[in-house]
């Protein structure tokens, strides 16, 4: 593969981790079912902007997995996301979107094993910083941190920081 296509990959790739955090936080705010929040995504947002607009379109199959995913294990993303936080942090505590971003991630290290921990850890943090102007992207990044050695605890911390290593 090209490095350009490697690029437009990486930057598709990212389009839909933002999107999937989107997806998971109006499914906590509206209560909706994830078919009904998929679709509208994939059917309705972007559908004007693969005709040239600003927006990347997300990659379907792997928004569909990443929602789906933090969807059907959310307890068990709770639990560890739980163990991961410290202080008086709570999963109770944590802003709606932030939940979301937490679980995205930790679903990602948990169970999409084909992505290096650290290209994961830099996506989400990138959402965070998109979202957040204070501490919380350094508060991703230290307990998507303690996720990845905890759940991958045989695989390296090192990689790309723009998550260029990540496979396609």
């Amino acid at each position: 593969m090209t490095a350009a296509g490697r690029g437009s990959s990486h930057r598709r790739r990212s389009a839909t981790r933002l999107a999937a955090v989107q997806a998971l936080y109006e499914m906590d705010v509206s209560g909706a079912p994830v078919d009904l929040v998929l679709g509208g995504f994939i059917g309705k947002r972007w559908t004007d902007a693969d005709g040239g607009g600003d927006l990347l379109a997300p990659d379907g199959d792997l928004l569909g997995q990443l929602v789906r995913g933090v969807t059907g294990r959310r307890s068990e993303l709770d639990a560890v996301i739980g163990s991961a936080l410290t202080g008086a942090w709570t999963m109770g505590r944590l802003e709606i979107l932030l939940r979301a971003i937490l679980r995205a991630g930790a679903y990602e290290l948990a169970a999409l094993n084909e992505v290096p921990p650290k290209a994961a850890i830099n996506e989400y943090v990138d959402v965070a910083h998109a979202f957040f102007p204070g501490k919380e992207p350094a508060m991703v990044n230290a307990v998507l941190d303690r996720l990845a050695r905890t759940l991958r605890p045989n695989e390296r911390m090192t990689g790309s920081d723009d998550g260029a290593s990540e496979q396609e």
